[in-house]
């Protein structure tokens, strides 16, 4: 008589891949919000563990949750869902609030607008804490023109490295020095020394001096502030925006506009 082979029983606790639920919590930043049915709002937040990540939070445009949901707030984010490349619900928590301060002058309002921009050039859910440890500085220093000014070339900086198009500002690309780089070749996005580029001084970008340690004063000027903007502007568009067919936003100019005026009103 055949055997019969005993039926597979499985514990009661083993829920089938279909049924699966993924959840985690991380801190984030508001990049922003869009409407969502009458009631809710897609949220998009810079995470430090998980990236940029949208959500759905159910209410979020209660008179409760709108003051919450800002951009440049700091939130602890609870993100579910059934699979993990689903939309996703999420839930909020205040932890920080600075979306009042940085609507009430044009560098604020300019700066988190354009920084939300530039950080939408990362892939969704692609972890990058230290631009998220950047972001975090940043966005309480947009009261001062010549700092948020430096801090937004070195994110853009920041921002070429992590998209893998790095500038090497370290040592001279012709001959290794370490000093005396005032130069930074277009073709190879390294810096140069004041003797090995003064022969292609006209095709070479300036490398301001507060990148390479020595800024001419304790407050930076307008002037080096413009050639950091004009050297990450040089390689943004060369690696970024016209790959992908697409202009700087003019959030750019705006920001770039309200921190010049800041500095001369500070003059």
């Amino acid at each position: 008589m055949k055997r019969e082979e005993p039926h597979l029983v499985l514990p009661f606790f083993v829920e089938p891949k279909h049924l699966c639920h993924m959840e985690w919590t991380d801190e984030a930043i508001v990049l922003g919000t869009k409407r969502h049915g009458e009631t809710s709002v897609l949220l998009e937040v810079m995470t430090r563990s998980h990236g940029r990540v949208m959500g759905l939070v159910k209410g979020g445009r209660s008179r409760r949750q709108q003051p919450v949901l800002q951009p440049g707030n700091s939130l602890t984010v609870v993100w579910r869902a059934r699979l993990e490349n689903h939309l996703g619900q999420m839930t909020t928590e205040l932890l920080t609030s600075r979306a009042a301060r940085l609507m009430a002058l044009p560098l604020g309002t300019y700066g988190m607008q354009f920084i939300s921009e530039l950080t939408r050039l990362l892939p969704e859910r692609d972890a990058h804490p230290y631009l998220f440890q950047a972001l975090k500085v940043i966005v309480d220093e947009f009261e001062e023109g010549d700092v948020a000014g430096e801090l937004m070339v070195r994110y853009e900086l920041a921002m070429l490295s992590e998209l893998g198009y790095g500038l090497d500002l370290e040592q001279c690309a012709a001959t290794g020095r370490t000093d005396d780089l005032i130069y930074v070749s277009p073709k190879s996005g390294r810096a140069v020394c004041a003797e090995a580029g003064k022969p292609y001084h006209d095709r070479m970008l300036p490398l301001p001096a507060f990148l390479r340690g020595k800024a001419s004063s304790n407050r930076v000027s307008f002037e080096e502030l413009s050639q950091g903007f004009e050297l990450t502007s040089f390689f943004l568009d060369r690696h970024v925006y016209r790959p992908l067919e697409r202009n700087a936003p003019d959030l750019r100019k705006s920001f770039i506009a309200a921190v010049r005026k800041d500095l001369t009103l500070e003059d």
